[in-house]
Formats: C-alpha cells, structure tokens, sequence
C-alpha cells in the first residue's frame, strides 16, 4: 500500500543526482511533488531535465525565465556597487538564490503547495540563502531540507549510498573537497580553458549611464542595448577567451572554509569595466565611502543570504546616488582570460587633460601646491618632532610596523 499523502511540494530541482533521489524520496515518503527550475541564463537541457523529474515522479515541472529578473535587480545594482567577497568572488552563486527563491514562492502560491524543499547540504551557503529568502517572501512557508533530516542523511551517508538509491530507482546518474586537487577540465561548464582560448584578442566596448551597462558593442558587430541581450552576450565572449573562473578557498557564512570554483564570465568583465569608468568621473570621497560602506557590506548581505531585509533595501538604496555621474564608454579586449582595458571616455568632465599634464601649466599655479604641502605637513612634523624628543630621552625608536629597531 502505498503511503498515505503528505502534501505538496515545490522542490527546486537542477537535474542531478542529489536532487533527483531527494524528489524519489520525497515521493517515497508520501509527498506530491513539483519540480522547478530556473532560468537565469545558465546553458542546461531543461527539456531533458523535464523528463527526467517526471521520469522519476514528479507531478508537475515548471521552468521560469527569470534572467531580467536577474540581471537588473541582482548583477546590475552589485555591477554598480563593485560588489565581491573577500577580494576574489563575484558573488554570481549568491546573486542567483533570490531570483530562483522568489520564483519558487510565486509557483508555489499558484499551485497551493504546502511546502518548498531544496538539495543544498547541511554543511553550505546554499541551505541558508533559499530558507532566509523564502521566509523572507512567505513568512509562514514551510521548508523541507533533506540534508538536515536524520531520517535522510543517515539513510545516504555519502555519495556511494546515493548512487546505489538512484541505481535502485533507475535514476540515470566531488572531487573537489581537497583544496590541493586541480578541478578537471570537464568540470568547467561555462568557459573555455587559457590552453584552448583563441590566440587573437578580442575588442569590445561598453557604455555607461548612471553606472549601469546600456550598450555593448562586440568586434563592431550590432549594438546591443537590452540588459539580458547585453549580459548573454558578454558571457559568450567572454567564455570563449577564457575569462571569469576562479578556483579559492573561502569562509563559508556559517563558520567552516569550503572549496569553490566558479565561473562568472559576464561579470568579470562589467566589474573591470565599470572600475574604470569610475576612476575617470566618480568623485574622489563618494568613491571612497561608497566603496568602505555599501561595497563591503552589500557583499556580505549578498553572500550571506540577508536580500530580503531591511539592511538591504538600506545599503541599496544609496548606489543610484553614488552613480549619477558614472557615464561613459570603456573600451577592452579579452585575451586568454584576461580582459585589459585599452581606452575610456566621458563627457563628464572630471578628469581635464591640461590639469594634470606634465607638459603644460592649466588649473591652478604650481606654486600653489606649496601651501597645500606645508598645510599637511604640520602634523607629520609634530609627529617627527616628539618622536626626536623621545630617542634623545632613550626611547629606542620603532619600524614602519611599531616594531623597535
């Protein structure tokens, strides 16, 4: 006989094999259950993935076209603030979980399930960006996480008893926990290798308004001035040479250092490109605040799971005024992962030419700059003078790091 019924749910589904014997089993439990995918502009087979999740149970299958969604509300707004965690990663994982999350809720609600659930283990970032963002749109939603359910982890205590599960169940079916293992080839799924790159650089230029990318012109082919034609077609260029993987050790928010490799092609190169136009019309102090307050503490929200909040909707709220004057046009060539820029302009006028030459005097008067030196030095020669006084009373002095010499 088979179980009796537990209700609905909507489980968030990629294909593979962790989610594929999580559905099984949620069928095997008593559930109905929904598949739900997302496209946020990743390549994947969705139609293959459809007859798979059907294959094994599920009710229904939905996929939704979020990538406007996600490329204006969640890459666009992290572009403008320079958004990364921890020097290195572009946060594109992190950006992808309150589009899909947002999504779930809304086919959720439609189709009057009772629950949403998700693969993500209990060890990772995952699990707490979709359950944050979930109750964050529906307080009252129930979660079902398998990885956290003894009845499930003690069942499928690693990889072998999952395969056998999906073997039993006639699922058709890593590596990379060891920092010092290099990830094989095939496990980029998105760019080319440096060794396969083309050997020619590729041009492109991109057009800033307001700090957001509103044309892109690639080897003088059509302009394209729509955000998902834009971001699809950055990401072809720039996975064709190569550009946007990185492979780091980083702190995951609940406390333990993981393994990560990802690949952000699109993003690589909108972040160079939106640097350097800010370095030739952001203000010098607006940069500098925006960069200490929202940068940092964007990146942390994001990473951390933390979109649908208060402090979010705080910090995000100051990047169109940090951006006003962020017009203007990057030229760059991408060539064996690196994108180089090779120009930039702007009516801005921030930045005059004759101000800051060497060869010509406009602006202001050289002469000038004597006072404003001697009005900075007062303190370094206060400093200087009472570090004197205390060498001559015997005090030893110190290093540049406070050391004794």
């Amino acid at each position: 006989m088979s179980p009796p019924a537990q209700g609905r749910v909507l489980l968030a589904y990629s294909g593979g094999l962790d989610t594929s014997c999580i559905l099984a089993w949620l069928i095997e439990e008593g559930y109905e259950v929904y598949a739900f995918m997302a496209d946020v502009g990743q390549e994947e087979d969705f139609e293959a993935a459809r007859k798979k999740a059907l294959s094994v149970g599920a009710k229904k299958f939905f996929v939704e076209d979020l990538k406007r969604e996600f490329v204006t509300q969640l890459i666009y707004p992290a572009v403008q603030a320079n958004c990364i965690y921890e020097n290195v990663y572009l946060l594109g994982t992190s950006l992808a979980r309150p589009v899909i999350a947002r999504g779930m809720i809304s086919v959720a609600d439609k189709e009057g399930c009772d629950y949403v659930s998700h693969g993500c283990t209990g060890k990772g970032n995952d699990q707490v960006r979709f359950e944050l963002a979930f109750y964050g749109l529906k307080p009252d939603i129930k979660v079902i996480a398998p990885w956290r359910l003894p009845e499930f982890y003690n069942r499928f205590p690693g990889r072998q008893a999952l395969l056998a599960y999906a073997a039993e169940k006639g699922i058709p079916a890593g590596i990379l926990e060891d920092p010092n293992t290099t990830p094989p080839d095939d496990m980029w799924k998105l760019t080319t290798s440096l060794q396969d790159a083309p050997a020619e650089p590729e041009q492109l230029s991109i057009e800033f308004k307001a700090g957001l990318p509103v044309k892109v012109v690639v080897a003088n082919q059509t302009p394209l001035t729509d955000p998902v034609d834009i971001f699809l077609a950055l990401n072809a260029v720039a996975r064709k040479h190569g550009v946007g993987r990185i492979d780091i050790v980083e702190n995951r928010f609940i406390g333990v250092k993981s393994r990560g490799c990802y690949e952000s092609p699109a993003a690589t190169i909108l972040r160079v490109a939106h640097m350097d136009i800010e370095g030739l019309t952001l203000d010098r102090n607006v940069r500098a605040l925006r960069d200490q307050f929202v940068t940092i503490e964007l990146a942390r929200i994001l990473y951390n799971g933390h979109f649908f909040t208060p402090e979010r909707e705080f910090v995000t709220s100051a990047i169109p005024a940090s951006q006003r004057t962020v017009n203007g046009t990057v030229r760059l060539k991408l060539y064996k992962g690196n994108v180089v820029v090779i120009g930039r302009y702007s009516d801005e006028g921030l930045y005059d030419e004759h101000q800051s030459s060497m060869d010509e005097l406009g602006g202001f008067e050289p002469t000038d700059t004597t006072g404003f030196i001697q009005i900075e030095s007062i303190r370094i020669k206060k400093w200087g003078q009472a570090n004197a006084r205390k060498g001559q009373a015997g005090v030893e002095p110190q290093d540049v790091y406070g050391s004794r010499i």
